[in-house]
Formats: C-alpha cells, structure tokens, sequence
C-alpha cells in the first residue's frame, strides 16, 4: 500500500499457472458461447431470464444429480410394488425438507454467507430458483407416491375423504398445492411479465406450505410427530428471522431521535430520477453496496434494490463532513446520512415515481425508507489497477469506489495505483445525473495521478458537446471497443487487475468476454453487479 506502482510486479503474475484457463473456460465463461446476463426477450413484455454462467451450471448439475441419486437408487427388483412406492415416498419428503432449508438461506437479503463467502445475493437467488424448481418436484413425487397405494386400496372415493378428514392428509395435500402453485407461477415469462404480483403471491403460498408441511409433521400417527418435524421448525424459524432482520434494519435505519427518514426526489434528463435519503442518524456504508427503496406516495407496500452512488454525512447546524474527515464518536450520534441513488423510469414503481417528479425542477420531498445496505462485500482495495465499466445509471455502482479509492490513494490504505472509468451513456445531458458527485471527485487532491474517465455518448445530439476537458478526462461519440480498450489497459498493467461492470446485460456480456480474452499470465480478475430476477 506503500510502494509505487512499478513495485507491484509480484501481484500482477498469476501465482497459479493453472488459474487463468480456470477463470477463462470455467469461473467467468456463459454456458455457451457470449451470452449470459443479456435476457432472453420475445417481446417489451415477454422476458424469460438469463443463462447462468458455465460453474453456475456445473454446480446446479451436480445438486440435481446427487438429489436424483439419493431418490432414485432404491431396490427396483423388489416384488411389492406398493413397497417401493413407501420407500420412494419417505424418500422424496425428506429430500424436499432437506432442500428447504439452503432454500430458505438463500432466500433472505440477511443471508450470513454473502460475506462469509463473498458471493453475491444474485447468484444465490439463481441457486434459489433451481433448488425451488428440485423441492416442488420432490414435493410432488412424495405425493404421486402416497396416492399410487392409497387410490388401489380404497378408490378416488377413499382417497378424497381421507383428505377431508384426516389432517395429516388433509394438511399435507394444501402443502402440496402451494407448492405446486409456486413452480408454475415461477415460470420466467410470468414472473418477469407479473412481477410485483408474483412475489406477493409466493410469499402468501410458501407461508402456507411451510405451515402445512408443520401441521403435517406434528399431526402424523407416530408419537411425537415424523422425524422430520425439527427441520420444518428450523426452516420456519430461519424464514421468520430474516423478516425480523429487515423489520430491526427498516427501523433502526429510518429511525431515531431526529426524526423519520425522507427522501428529495429530484427530475434528470433521460427518464431519470435522482434521489437523496436524508437518514436521521449516522450510517456507515461501504461502496459497491445496495439498498432496497420503498416510497409512500408511489406503491409503498414495494421495495426495490438499487445501487448507492453517494454518500455523505451532516452535524446538525454544521456544513456537510467529507468521508475522508472521520467523525468522532460524539459527531456520530449527532450526525445525520444522505444517501443517493439514480433510478432509470423503466415500468412499474421506478415509472410512477418519474411521472410523480416530472416537471417540478425542484424536486419533491416525500417520506421514504431504506432498507439496508446490502453487499458491499467486493473490496478493490488490494488491486493495483481498477478499470471499472458503467452503462446508464449503472454509474452509481461505479462512482463510490472511485472516491473510495482516491481516499484511499492518498492515505496509504489502498494499493491503488490506476483507476480507469468507462461510462457509456446515451447523450450528453446524461452526464447531469453526476455532476453534483464528479465534480467532488475531480477535486480530491493527487486526482491526476491514477484516475482516467472516458465518457462514451452513444447518441449526440451535437457533436460539439463531445468535447475532452482534459487528458485525464475524455469523450467520444459512438459505442467503445470493450477488448480493445481491456486489451490496452492489460498492456499498461500495474499490479493485480479487477474489471468490474453494472449495467445493461449486453454491456456486461461484452465485458464478460473481454476479460475471458486477456486471460494469461496476469492476474485479470472479473465482478459483475446485477439484479437478476
């Protein structure tokens, strides 16, 4: 964190000679060939999702195998086939418990083992997904495998009112249902198309399933209840304690002496609205992290991620405090936090909160809460060299690492010694979005000595705008040559490398694939931040 950049010559070589073809044929590689984050759309409202990455699917093949294998390698020879049937039954339903408590983990915005670990809530809401899809189907065989016996003992007729009057069936069958109900309302073209809708009914449906699954445990002939009781109390116990976390977070963050939290609401050019959080309290929060966003006056029972782009810190009767001026204890508890974020009008709340802004310059200050943060878990601070890729509002995610990082460069705690943005936007008055934010960074002392910014408008309504203000500062019109500006970055390589992009799904596959290409005998780490849903 000391040395100069020259000095960083032991980092920047892949210790593991092995590692690089890794990162490029299994880590960081699509399923096939280019595409993984770029939706698959037959139309504005007809979207059925992404491809996961070629681990993602490594891992999801073998969790399905080893599930098929627990299930299925039982004794076919036998000659009692309503035997194999109880066998085949016992086994699904303890499967289907089993899963549901990684289900359940994976779940949560509270989730331990996104810093434990260091991946991503994206990527464990892909894992969700599938391990969903793998419980309702085991779900289902349980039930297929109870019915089988049951219809050639007693009929239709028996089977019925048995559901009707026995709990444990009865019980067992709505569980059943709920579940089932879930898997084909999860099916990507309706979650994407309905998807407020969805993630209330999903929520409704699993707390029956879990009570159902309860009730069946507990009202079993065998004394005590099945075996498996336990688990549904544990899973039970877990879903109820990331409510309870985000309910203690809602509070604490939106809460205090001072008052309750707002937020000003603020028009930008592109169908974009700037908003700043006024927390009544001091709240730490680390770059590269997000939060989830309800308003009052726009659809408050609906909580969205968004990217934080800045943050600063006020005392009460005083001028803000810069980040890089620590406050003291006593400072803090009379601090207050302001909190921005770029939300792009898309459809659904982010549209409705656009259309309640438009046209009142000045913004309007509405009541609001913050759920989080959440993330922050991918420090850049021990790579030498940062090129950091952003479309659209994708900047917000961008921009607190770049202050970060030139804090850091100054005070010797980062080993930070090049810092490339590449910001691709549509026009120019895009660039109103950050301005407040851009020119504090381009004041941040020794600026010049590891930050470059190229800006890349896509559209320009007059090229004359299109104008570079310094060397270290640049635009161009048009759309970049991602490999060739990677390509150019790895030649002036100083230490280990991180690429990092947020944005549109196409950008984040170009980047994707451009860091795949430079893969050699230097370290070219890869993170991609995306909401994928």
């Amino acid at each position: 964190m000391s040395v100069p950049r020259d000095k960083q010559g032991y980092w920047k070589i892949s210790q593991w000679s092995w590692m690089p073809g890794v990162k490029k044929h299994m880590i960081y590689a699509p399923l096939f060939g280019k595409r993984h984050n770029r939706e698959f759309r037959f139309s504005s409202a007809i979207n059925v999702g992404t491809l996961p990455s070629r681990l993602h699917a490594t891992l999801l093949f073998l969790y399905l195998a080893s599930n098929i294998a627990y299930m299925f390698i039982l004794d076919w020879t036998q000659a009692n086939y309503y035997s194999f049937c109880a066998e085949l039954r016992g086994r699904a339903g303890t499967l289907a418990l089993v899963n549901m408590v990684p289900l359940i983990i994976m779940a949560g915005r509270n989730n331990p083992l996104i810093g434990l670990l260091q991946i991503s809530f994206d990527t464990y809401n892909l894992l969700h997904r599938w391990m969903g899809r793998i419980v309702a189907v085991e779900v289902i065989i349980h039930t297929v495998a109870w019915a089988i016996p049951s219809v050639a003992n007693s009929g239709w007729s028996g089977v019925w009112k048995s559901i009707f009057k026995v709990p444990f069936l009865g019980y067992g069958g709505l569980g059943t249902l709920a579940l089932t109900l879930i898997f084909f309302l999860a099916v990507s073209p309706l979650r994407h198309a309905f998807y407020e809708t969805f993630l209330n009914l999903h929520i409704i449906l699993a707390g029956i399933a879990f009570a159902c699954t309860w009730i069946h445990c507990v009202t079993a002939s065998i004394p005590g209840g099945l075996p498996q009781l336990s688990w549904i109390i544990a899973i039970v116990a877990l879903w109820i304690a990331d409510r309870l976390a985000r309910i203690v977070r809602l509070a604490w963050v939106n809460w205090s002496d001072k008052g309750f939290a707002d937020a000003l609401c603020e028009p930008m050019p592109g169908e974009v609205t700037r908003v700043t959080f006024r927390l009544p309290r001091y709240v730490n929060i680390k770059p590269g992290t997000h939060a989830y966003l309800r308003f009052w006056n726009v659809n408050v029972w609906e909580s969205h991620p968004f990217s934080i782009a800045w943050v600063e810190h006020e005392i009460q009767h005083s001028l803000p405090t810069s980040e890089k001026e620590p406050l003291t204890a006593m400072d803090r508890s009379n601090a207050t936090t302001l909190v921005s974020f770029l939300i792009g009008a898309q459809t659904g709340m982010t549209r409705k909160l656009y259309n309640t802004v438009k046209g009142q310059e000045q913004g309007i200050r509405m009541k609001a809460a913050l759920e989080g943060p959440y993330a922050g878990h991918h420090s850049l601070d021990s790579y030498g060299h940062a090129v950091l890729f952003a479309g659209s509002t994708g900047i917000t995610h961008q921009i607190s690492y770049i202050r970060h990082l030139l804090n850091g460069y100054n005070e010797g705690t980062v080993a930070t010694r090049r810092v490339t943005l590449v910001w691709i936007i549509r026009e120019y008055e895009s660039l109103e979005w950050v301005r407040p934010f851009m020119d504090q960074i381009l004041r941040i002392p020794n600026r010049k000595d590891i930050l470059r910014i190229q800006v890349f408008v896509t559209r320009p309504q007059n090229p004359r705008d299109i104008a570079s203000s310094s060397s270290t500062v640049k635009m161009f019109p048009g759309r970049p040559n991602v490999p060739l500006l990677l390509a150019k970055e790895v030649q002036e390589q100083v230490g280990a490398m991180v690429v990092t992009v947020c944005g549109p799904g196409a950008l984040a596959d170009d980047v994707r694939g451009a860091v795949r290409s430079v893969q050699g005998h230097t370290v070219v780490d890869f993170i991609e931040e995306s909401f994928t849903w």
